[in-house]
């Protein structure tokens, strides 16, 4: 707590309760200053307390914009001013049912104010330079007309894909005409490739025509204007940054674009969401694919192959989460919400309403704007947020994996709900969910804890008879969290829990009959699970350390090996075991062990007279012999068919001064 920092609270018109106290001490705060119109008759108290030495928490997130223009009036005559912020605790902890408990009520908001009071993650940036190239592909009519509205702005070059007439040239846009077949990139650097490529030739009297054709052509631009009427050129396309797609359905389309397009000129700041360690990352070994979790999982396809690891376009990137959220091996984690730091906020959240309600809270990821502002809605209009469910707001939603929903379940949450956005945000966490409720389902838990919900459920009482340990440790990497979690909902498990299919938690079965024990796939595990033995022909497997990347199994050239999706709560899971082994056969002539017993009785088998190699011959003992042996034999034994003439005697001085 500090005596330099001041806590406004707003009753709102008398339309919501508080403690003070519990919120004075969640704030850490030095004094809590409570009124009815923050924003209206008590906007002296504001203003004052804006102009103070103190720093300043603001318990109204409604009206953060006032509070803002009214501090800038403040500041204009005062060099040294304490910084202030504002948080919303009454959307989503204030305006609830008329059934709701005050006590829940006031134990949500002390828990939404302790968190705020956590560090924000810091997320780096890059500048991206426009210099306003700008690319308008579509009918004639329409690619002139929005060449007309943003030429003033950005250096216009339309390619339209008809036979459409053009009654004028104009000397502040080209014109060429041609069919898109391939688009890249994004803001600042798009890559464009027609067929059938013909130019305009302004020059003449008449009817206006286009030059030779080309039947391949590339371009580069700044901005990409797609006027086609037809589906969008990129997957998510709203999240491309400099790309613009005209729905045909719309009405005023052309002007809407042309308002935002004509903006994409300069220098823009462009945040970095993620951080890639590609050696951890679990793709690809000797051109044998692997795990290829986020890149079925990106909705922008910023992510691409590039060899043992993958590689992330950050231009593209639109910092969803989904390849951190679905990387068993934290190869890729976020920068902007990092694992770390929603674990502590929820670890927060949850210990402070525990305190206040000696009860369990429920938890809802929402998205900031979308899921926020339906809980606003239903707020100001409905039952508003049921007064146990805390949220948890996130740019999107397919950041929350099956590591963050076991981890808030670890934090003592009854239940964890996932407010979708729509249905292609649905079907992205859906997986996770299923993987979530598969644990859930094995320590003999309700799957329904973990779900994925629709707004009007926000206002559903829920049943905190659900969790059924106390709150974990929360320490470690995610594969930690969720494993301890998992053992601390379990009572007594007596086998492993089994998972859907592409989980990364598993084990691997190897056909004895098939495998030759030729090791390659203990060469290639990127996670070093699997091992051999020192002193004879043997697999090793360490189940904690597998992440099913399915590199060994795409690697066995016998095909003798499956993936076991499942997670196993043993010790034995932590430590190596056998998988497959043999004794190594021994060298016929010094003993020393070299290879495997079965492999070298299978070669005799085959070549002793078999091949004319090995007919009439003891050629087939080399087979039994180690390496050093068998070069002694091939070149010093009798009838060595290695072996060279005797060697001349060295000639010394004497032999030449005595001839």
């Amino acid at each position: 707590m500090t005596a330099h920092k001041t806590l406004l609270l707003c009753t709102c018109d008398k339309t919501q309760s508080f403690d003070p106290e519990a919120l004075r001490t969640a704030a850490a705060a030095g004094q809590v200053i409570a009124v009815d119109q923050l924003c209206g008759n008590d906007m002296k108290t504001a203003a004052d307390h804006l102009g103070a030495s103190n720093e300043l928490l603001i318990a109204c997130g409604q009206q953060a914009a006032l509070f803002e223009r009214l501090g800038e009036d403040v500041y204009a005559g005062i060099q040294h001013c304490a910084p202030f912020s504002t948080i919303d605790i009454r959307d989503r902890a204030g305006w609830s049912a008329a059934s709701a408990k005050p006590g829940r009520l006031h134990a949500k908001q002390a828990a939404l104010i302790a968190a705020a009071q956590l560090p924000a993650p810091m997320a780096p940036a890059k500048t991206i330079q426009s210099s306003g190239v700008c690319c308008i592909v579509g009918p004639t009519e329409q690619a002139i007309r929005m060449a007309e509205l943003v030429q003033d702005e950005l250096g216009v070059t339309c390619i339209v894909n008809d036979a459409g007439p053009i009654q004028l040239p104009s000397a502040a846009y080209d014109v060429a005409r041609g069919q898109l077949t391939g688009a890249y990139g994004a803001l600042g650097n798009f890559k464009l490739e027609f067929a059938q490529l013909q130019t305009l030739n302004p020059a003449g009297r008449g009817a206006l025509g286009y030059g030779e054709v080309k039947a391949t052509a590339r371009s580069e631009c700044d901005v990409f204007i797609d006027l086609r009427g037809v589906g969008p050129a990129f997957p998510s396309h709203q999240k491309r940054n400099g790309y613009f797609w005209a729905d045909p359905t719309k009405t005023g389309e052309l002007e809407r674009i042309a308002l935002t397009a004509r903006d994409r000129v300069g220098e823009f700041e462009k945040t970095v969401y993620f951080k890639l360690e590609t050696s951890l990352c679990a793709h690809s070994r000797a051109n044998r694919t692997g795990c290829t979790r986020c890149l079925d999982a990106c909705c922008t396809e910023a992510i691409f192959s590039a060899g043992d690891h993958i590689q992330i376009d950050s231009d593209i990137c639109a910092g969803c989460g989904s390849c951190a959220a679905v990387c068993p091996t934290s190869a890729v984690t976020m920068n902007e919400t990092p694992f770390e730091a929603l674990v502590k906020a929820m670890d927060v959240m949850a210990r402070v309403y525990r305190e206040h309600a000696n009860e369990a809270p429920r938890l809802v990821f929402h998205t900031l704007k979308t899921g926020g502002d339906a809980i606003a809605y239903l707020a100001r209009y409905d039952d508003g947020l049921a007064d146990d469910l805390i949220p948890l707001g996130l740019e999107n939603t397919d950041r929350v994996g099956h590591a963050e929903i076991m981890a808030a379940l670890g934090a003592g949450y009854a239940e964890v709900l996932i407010l979708a956005d729509n249905e292609i945000d649905r079907r992205a966490v859906a997986p996770e969910v299923e993987l979530a409720q598969a644990m859930l389902k094995g320590t003999h838990n309700s799957p329904s804890r973990v779900r994925i919900i629709s707004a009007i459920e926000l206002c559903n009482a829920g049943d905190n008879a659900g969790r059924v340990s106390e709150p974990v440790l929360l320490v470690g990497g995610r594969r930690d969290i969720t494993r301890v979690t998992v053992g601390a909902m379990a009572d007594k498990l007596e086998a492993p829990i089994p998972l859907p299919a592409g989980a990364p938690y598993g084990a691997i079965e190897i056909n004895s009959d098939k495998c030759t024990l030729c090791l390659a796939c203990v060469s290639l595990c990127p996670t070093g699970a699997l091992g051999d033995h020192p002193d004879r022909p043997e697999v090793r497997f360490t189940e904690n350390a597998c992440v099913q990347c399915g590199v060994c199994k795409s690697t066995c050239p016998e095909t003798a090996i499956t993936l076991k999706p499942r997670l196993d709560l043993s010790k034995d899971a932590l430590s190596a075991r056998t998988l497959h082994g043999e004794d190594p056969f021994e060298c016929i002539k010094c003993g020393t062990p070299f290879g495997v017993a079965s492999t070298i009785n299978r070669i005799v088998e085959k070549l002793e007279n078999q091949h004319w190699m090995y007919k009439n011959s003891d050629n087939v003992q080399l087979i039994k012999m180690c390496d050093d042996c068998r070069v002694k034999a091939q070149f010093h034994g009798e009838n060595a068919p290695m072996a060279g003439g005797e060697r001349p005697r060295v000639r010394t001085s004497d032999d030449y001064l005595d001839s």
